[in-house]
């Protein structure tokens, strides 16, 4: 599983990567052998999936009518208990921060840039209703403090949430309460990793659920389930202090910039070989592998208040948005491509140079071509709200 795969040249690479298949992903036979990236995808017309069905319900604040319009949403999609009965379900939210958390605009953190506490007691409790075994929440944060006192400082509700059930807490940076990595594979060799070294968390699962903020991003265009998905790695082994189980650095080796470039540490699963450069080229294709290690079961964008401008306060231009909705689906592509509609892009299937892919490769479609999900708005069941209806256009990156 670790072993070097058979050279590929970043131009061989592309090249093939132009190349579309006319049925399911197939390993490509020539020109990459072995670990080569996937034969990119493309369904014939007459072809939908089953899972790419998105719901879209209005929902203004993070007060009682949270749960509702989070239960009418699983409604839509025709009910989450056969999903989640008698399993244990895993939910990863969003934590991004440098280090500490801070108020935009006089709002607490999860009105803002990171994942509300209501949205996450909210989803526990119908979890729990509806038959889940236990509910786990994670994220790699970084810190030393225990999860329950790093959300605390996130201003949620740690007690009401434990107080909803069978609720867990684990700060996935490093093994955490686990003695081992779990080692999960890239099908098909993926585009930047064959597999990742993740905490026990994301493999002892049955129901894995990406919760995510409706935001830009400054290198990826925009963050939704897909993107939250880059916070799964561990930074004792994909941080700029990688080699410690203390360590809590950013992912900088991951994003290649100055204080940590590609392959000057090592990286469990990396494709050196393909030599990447550049954020813009590197980050969409590590999320598309990221999200075909870890599948999505349900995806879950939080557009009831958030930001544009960027991922966080250190964003260039922070402004506070109140699209007033929650997008929930079976597909992470599919989900994000409604969400990135309703923030105004037209057209989730952008190549780079158009917004918000401007200085970048569009990660939906990267995972597109490889199978995961169906980013062609035509192609997907949306139900609820339309996207015209639920439309709020984000300004510019």
């Amino acid at each position: 599983m670790g072993s070097k795969s058979p050279t590929c040249t970043r131009r061989a690479f592309l090249r093939l990567g132009l190349g579309l298949a006319t049925g399911s992903p197939l390993a490509l036979s020539s020109g990459c052998g072995g670990g080569s990236p996937p034969v990119p995808y493309s369904p014939p017309p007459s072809e939908s999936r089953a899972d790419a069905k998105v719901a879209i319900v209005s929902c203004g604040t993070y007060g009682p009518e949270l749960h509702d319009a989070l239960g009418q949403a699983f409604d839509l999609l025709g009910g989450i208990h056969t999903l989640v009965s008698g399993r244990t379900v895993t939910v990863k939210v969003n934590l991004t921060c440098a280090g500490y958390f801070e108020r935009q605009f006089g709002l607490a953190p999860g009105e803002t840039y990171i994942t509300h506490g209501s949205t996450a007691e909210a989803l526990a409790s119908l979890l729990l209703s509806e038959g889940a075994r236990s509910v786990r929440f994670v994220d790699s944060a970084p810190f030393h403090d225990s999860m329950g006192q790093v959300l605390s400082q996130a201003e949620w509700d740690v007690p009401s949430l434990l107080a909803v059930g069978h609720v867990e807490l684990e700060n996935t940076r490093n093994l955490g309460t686990g003695q081992q990595y779990a080692r999960l594979s890239v099908p098909g060799g993926g585009y930047l990793f064959s597999y990742f070294e993740l905490n026990h968390s994301y493999q002892d699962t049955d129901f894995f659920i990406s919760v995510a903020k409706l935001k830009q991003h400054v290198t990826a265009g925009i963050t939704l389930s897909m993107k939250n998905l880059f916070g799964i790695t561990p930074n004792s082994l994909y941080g700029s202090e990688a080699g410690s189980e203390d360590a809590l650095g950013w992912r900088s080796p991951l994003h290649g910039d100055e204080t940590g470039g590609w392959g000057s540490i090592p990286l469990p699963g990396a494709r050196t070989e393909l030599d990447p450069d550049g954020a813009g080229y590197r980050i969409p294709r590590i999320i598309a592998d990221l999200c075909a290690a870890r599948p999505v079961d349900l995806a879950i964008i939080d557009g009831i208040t958030s930001m544009s401008g960027g991922e966080g306060p250190w964003a260039p231009n922070p402004a506070l948005t109140t699209p007033g909705v929650l997008i929930v689906g079976l597909n992470p592509v599919s989900t994000d491509a409604v969400g990135e509609a309703v923030m105004g892009y037209s057209n989730p299937r952008a190549t780079r140079g158009t917004p918000p892919y401007d200085t970048c490769d569009n990660h939906l479609l990267l995972a597109e071509q490889t199978g995961i999900g169906s980013a062609d708005l035509s192609r997907i069941d949306v139900r609820g709200m339309t996207i015209a209806q639920a439309r709020y256009p984000y300004p510019p990156l």
